[in-house]
């Protein structure tokens, strides 16, 4: 059977509500009030979506320099899996409310952090599943019994850099950071979420919105593939590395450049929160490297 990695259709999605080998999780979230995207899901979902927290389920515990939202351990994500139903054979679908931004952080854990290729995001979101008329419950699904979903051994790690990864890209400039992060909080005039405003010195700014149509679709393929042709400059996709506030949003670019058809590229998971967390850091602000 098709396996579906990048994006998917209301259609698609509304004519696999009873599979059993599809599991669809609501990720609707907003930063400046954690427990909204839960009560949203409680007024309302796709029916058989599990909510999927993105500080309880897709973050693991902070510390002072780790970002404001570190990836889980391991262990915690495989139970996460285990406590949703998932497992190697499963095809995943992600979805917020319209832009895909949480929903792609879901995507980007299992798909390129876990290496699960059946995960997709609904395009559009719950705004397009609603558009289209099909049905929300207030029905929360029971659980399948699932065995333990262990991360593949031997997946390659070099998708995603650490904090003394990007110190050495700053140091030499051999790769290209991208901000996914807002022109405003890129140039340092705003900073509403971390405590220094700026960005990490040489990246260049790609704001996630701009992967998106009015409707907040994502736009096609081959529009994507010109940006982001562009963006590179004549380099490798290898040599590009994503970040944002706090690897959220950073991995809108990286299912952009999916769709696109550069595979799978490489993020800083601390992001901006976990570079400032050392005073010792260098910052830029301006459009110095953008």
């Amino acid at each position: 059977m098709p396996r579906y990695s990048d994006l998917v259709t209301p259609a698609l999605v509304a004519a696999h509500l009873n599979d059993p080998t599809w599991v669809i999780l609501d990720c609707r979230f907003i930063l400046s009030a954690p427990e909204a995207g839960l009560a949203a899901y409680n007024e309302g979902h796709i029916p058989g979506a599990r909510y999927a927290d993105l500080e309880r389920h897709l973050s693991g515990p902070r510390d002072a320099r780790s970002g404001r939202h570190p990836l889980p351990s391991v262990e915690a994500f495989a139970e996460t899996l285990k406590g949703f139903g998932i497992g190697p054979a499963t095809q995943v679908v992600a979805y917020d409310e319209e832009t895909s931004v949480y929903a792609s952080r879901l995507w980007w854990l299992l798909r390129a952090w876990w290496g699960h290729e059946a995960v997709a995001v609904l395009d559009g979101g719950l705004s397009a599943w609603c558009s289209e008329e099909h049905p929300l419950t207030t029905v929360v699904p029971p659980v399948p019994a699932q065995t333990s979903y262990p991360r593949p051994a031997g997946l390659a790690e070099g998708g995603w850099l650490n904090d003394a990864d990007v110190e050495a890209v700053v140091a030499d400039g051999h790769r290209l950071l991208v901000d996914a992060r807002g022109v405003a909080r890129y140039r340092g005039t705003t900073e509403p979420l971390d405590p220094v405003a700026g960005h990490i010195p040489g990246a260049r700014n790609r704001p996630f919105e701009q992967n998106l149509r009015a409707d907040r679709s994502f736009r096609s393929p081959e529009e994507l593939h010109q940006d982001y042709l562009a963006l590179l400059g004549g380099r490798p996709p290898a040599e590009i590395v994503h970040y944002c506030g706090s690897g959220v949003s950073a991995c809108h670019n990286v299912l952009a450049m999916a769709r696109a058809g550069f595979g799978l590229t490489a993020m800083y998971p601390g992001s901006w929160s976990a570079w400032v967390s050392d005073p010792a850091r260098p910052v830029a602000t301006g459009d110095e490297g953008g």
